[in-house]
């Protein structure tokens, strides 16, 4: 997945990567880990979930498998890739469960609280 859909940066400096459009992610649910310049947002990081690190957030209280057609979430499965909560994102990389990362869909402004070696060593598009 390539479409830029955002004048934002990813962590790597590079015009924002949409992250997935099935499922539609983002927290404004177009595709992108995008701020659109407003504070709070912290849907940053792009990541490929697996059965693991769904399971692990469900048991944090954070359930991403069940669907919630309330919400246009039909739940998450293993290989599908989400804009996750920077926090959470910690939170697996900190217990060992962190999911793989697309650095070239992930914002920039998850450097304020993630190092970029962590995230590169987590990476599916490094090469």
């Amino acid at each position: 997945m390539t479409d830029v859909v955002s004048d934002e940066k990813n962590v790597l400096g590079g015009p924002l990567q949409a992250c997935s459009f099935a499922p539609l992610t983002g927290f404004f649910r177009d595709g992108c880990c995008a701020t659109r310049g407003e504070a709070g947002i912290a849907h940053l990081v792009c990541v490929k979930v697996t059965a693991d690190f769904l399971e692990f957030s469900r048991e944090r209280g954070n359930d991403l498998i069940t669907p919630r057609p309330e919400m246009r979430f039909r739940g998450l499965k293993p290989g599908d890739r989400w804009c996750l909560h920077a926090l959470r994102w910690v939170e697996a990389w900190e217990a060992g469960m962190a999911p793989r990362v697309v650095l070239e869909a992930t914002n920039e402004k998850v450097l304020e609280i993630v190092p970029l070696e962590a995230l590169k060593r987590h990476a599916l598009d490094l090469h």
